[in-house]
């Protein structure tokens, strides 16, 4: 006992002479206790019948009913497709373009032609989903729009494209790459900046075309940021953008487009189901963290870089 009471004092006393780094943390960490782990209690809500009046702690308890119901209701299978389709979709195809991006522009050698294509893919970045959502609707519109224009004058035809279920997938994660290019972009080429041009040097010595020179040092060079990246993006992989989906949703496109976000909204603020709607989004949040967790120690056995 004396000792842990010995090493207490000794972490007190450190606090105390860099108190000034604590300070520094301290707003930070008040952020994420007040506003990210106090509120986690309402997930209790998932295991009662949780009534208004009574409170989260007054409300009758009702174990796993409401994870049983979801499980056997008949769009159980749906919502999971749907979700795991765009979620798969979206990160195989808007992966490897920042990457790819990135490698392309760090061998440019005109500095006034790198940064204006890096403004101009990034700004898209800056865009509100509802802004980007308006945008496609005016110019995707089967009447007006500047695509069904073109397509018209080729084709005789138009496309609904928001009508149409086929369209739904695609929109989406060719939304979601123009958007996000730019972004992902940056932190590659914030990585590749790291690089020694003395190892590029020498490999143009030795007689390194570019394209030997990039795989060979500039990809193992950024190698931890994309692992750290793909890990990331894998565990995230069940948080479709509820935003985006839910603005391009029509009852046309709904079998494809209802995702478990849209239905945790659908169910839990416009039908009042407040426990289902907490277990389904619990549901989810357990599989991202499973997710998370698999792909980390997967990764950490095959390389040298994961999150923990």
């Amino acid at each position: 006992m004396i000792f842990p009471l010995k090493k207490i004092k000794f972490s007190f006393k450190q606090i105390l002479k860099n108190y000034q780094l604590y300070l520094l943390i301290m707003p930070t960490f008040l952020y994420f206790i007040i506003f990210k782990y106090i509120p986690m209690y309402g997930v209790l809500m998932a295991f009662e019948d949780y009534v208004p009046s009574r409170g989260i702690i007054g409300s009758p308890w009702v174990g796993l009913r409401h994870f049983v119901n979801f499980f056997n209701s008949f769009n159980f299978w749906d919502l999971i497709k749907n979700t795991v389709y765009l979620s798969v979709f979206q990160l195989i195809i808007t992966f490897p373009f920042p990457i790819i991006i990135a490698l392309m522009l760090n061998e440019l050698t005109n500095e006034k032609i790198k940064k204006t294509i890096q403004t101009i893919i990034y700004a898209p970045y800056f865009i509100s989903t509802v802004v980007l959502v308006g945008m496609m609707y005016v110019f995707l519109s089967p009447s007006s729009g500047i695509v069904n224009k073109i397509i018209e004058a080729i084709s005789g035809n138009t496309i609904d494209f928001f009508s149409a279920p086929e369209w739904f997938r695609p929109l989406y994660i060719i939304s979601s790459l123009w958007q996000g290019t730019g972004f992902g972009t940056v932190i590659y080429m914030a990585a590749l900046a790291s690089v020694d041009p003395q190892l590029h040097e020498a490999a143009i010595v030795d007689g390194a075309s570019k394209l030997k020179r990039i795989f060979v040092i500039d990809l193992p060079a950024i190698m931890p940021v994309i692992i750290i990246q793909l890990i990331l993006a894998v565990g995230n992989i069940m948080n479709v953008g509820f935003e985006k989906t839910f603005l391009m949703q029509t009852p046309l496109n709904l079998d494809v487009s209802e995702i478990i976000q849209t239905y945790v909204y659908k169910a839990g603020l416009l039908q009042a189901q407040y426990s289902f709607s907490t277990a389904v989004g619990l549901f989810n949040a357990v599989i991202n963290f499973i997710l998370l967790i698999t792909v980390n120690a997967l990764v950490k056995k095959i390389s040298e870089t994961s999150l923990w």
